[in-house]
Parts: C-alpha cells; sequence; structure tokens
C-alpha cells in the first residue's frame, strides 16, 4: 500500500465554520496573537488566555468535519493515509482518519505548566484558573505557542521522507516550520497541492496545482490524480 502523507492547515477546517487568522469578523479579529498565542502572554494575563482558548473550544464543538475531512479518511481504504495538521481542532479524528499528528498542539487536550509530559484529554470546553494537574501545578492548553518550539516537527520530518505520494491541502505554506515540510519528499514522488490561491514556493517538477477549496479540490485530486479508475 502506498503511503500517502497529507499536510493539513486552516483551510480545510474553515469551510467547517473555524475561524482563521485570516478571517474578517472572525474569532481572531479582537485579539492580538501577542495577547494570546505566546508565552509572554500567558505570563502576563493568564485569564485572557484562557478565555480565548475556551472560546475556540467551545465554536470547534459546534462544528462538524467537511467532505474534505471524510475525503481523507476514506483514502484509508486505499492508501496508508498519515495527516500531519497544522490545526489544533479534532475534525480530522472526528471523520474517522486513525493517523494524525498535531504539529500546533490540540485544542481539546490541557498541560501541566511544569511538566510538558503530563497531558489530558478535556471533559469540557472550559479550562479555568485553578484547574490543576496531578502534580498541583495550573493546566495550560495544551497548544504550541508562537515561539515555543515544535515538538512533532522531527516525527512529520521522517514520516514525510518516507511518503510514495505528498499532499497539501488548506494551507498558504506560508507558516514555518510546517511548511518546509515539502523540501523532505523524496526525489520524484509527486506532490499536489490544493488551495484556491498557488503558495509562493519554488515549483517542481512533479508538483501540481489544484487551485480550488478543500472540499472540491479533494473531489478533482481523487477522480483525475489518486483513484482515476474509481
Amino acid at each position: 500500500m502506498k503511503k500517502l502523507v497529507v499536510l493539513s492547515g486552516a483551510g480545510i477546517s474553515a469551510e467547517s465554520g473555524i475561524s482563521t487568522f485570516r478571517d474578517n469578523g472572525g474569532l481572531w479579529d479582537n485579539y492580538r496573537i501577542e495577547d494570546v498565542a505566546t508565552p509572554e502572554a500567558w505570563l502576563r494575563n493568564q485569564e485572557l488566555v484562557l478565555d480565548f482558548y475556551n472560546q475556540r473550544r467551545k465554536q470547534a464543538e459546534s462544528v462538524k468535519p467537511n467532505a474534505a475531512h471524510y475525503a481523507l479518511a476514506e483514502l484509508e481504504n486505499h492508501f496508508d493515509v498519515t495527516i500531519i495538521t497544522q490545526n489544533v481542532d479534532n475534525l480530522h479524528e472526528v471523520a474517522g482518519s486513525s493517523k494524525v499528528i498535531h504539529l500546533h498542539g490540540e485544542l481539546f487536550k490541557s498541560r501541566s505548566t511544569k511538566n510538558p509530559d503530563l497531558v489530558y484529554e478535556m471533559k469540557t470546553w472550559e479550562l479555568k484558573t485553578g484547574d490543576l494537574c496531578e502534580e498541583g501545578s495550573q493546566l495550560r492548553p495544551h497548544i504550541v505557542w508562537f515561539g515555543e518550539e515544535v515538538p512533532m516537527m522531527a516525527v512529520a520530518m521522517d514520516i514525510t521522507e518516507e511518503a510514495d505520494i505528498f499532499l497539501v491541502i488548506g494551507t498558504s505554506l506560508a507558516v514555518y516550520p510546517a511548511a518546509g515540510l515539502v523540501n523532505y519528499v523524496a526525489p520524484g514522488r509527486p506532490i499536489f497541492i490544493v488551495d484556491p490561491a498557488q503558495p509562493e514556493i519554488s515549483l517542481k517538477k512533479n508538483m501540481t496545482f489544484i487551485q480550488e477549496k478543500a472540499t472540491t479540490g479533494m473531489d478533482s485530486l481523487i477522480k483525475k490524480y489518486l483513484l482515476p479508475d474509481n
């Protein structure tokens, strides 16, 4: 079975109704990244950071996977699929994908501020001051904030190197280090990029652009390239 490795970004979740950084009128409009998504923000105003992620969690609970999420899950019947996602929502898992690597953390998990190995599934959307880990330290969102290391990056690079087919969907390839994963695809292996805008990256001979949104683009990709005989 060929290995299909997928890098997904905010565009795939946006079609389910989850706000992205660039949305006008979205959740991020009311906040500066520096105030809610950095270690310094956490030290400066813990309540504001907790409230912001509580709102994001509450919003994410109300949305459902879209056709692109389900299409990726369905491809497990034909390929060995691993999804590397920049998204912190759980829509890939809800849709049925079995191997998902979250580069930037997971919205529905919390972790200890003192011991990063203590990570917990959240039972509700709300995380409050005074919610403690088993060692007695405050719980924080299990999110990789700007300025923090991306601990799953090395794993993602190794998996990308093994890809027979590499698919990029719903991302402008503007956020590093995730955007650099395309450089780890072995020479000669096909790379497909599904996004309405063509990312500003150097074109490779084996790179195919499908300039559509995630849902329609996945349909085009499957019918024309991945499973043309089905």
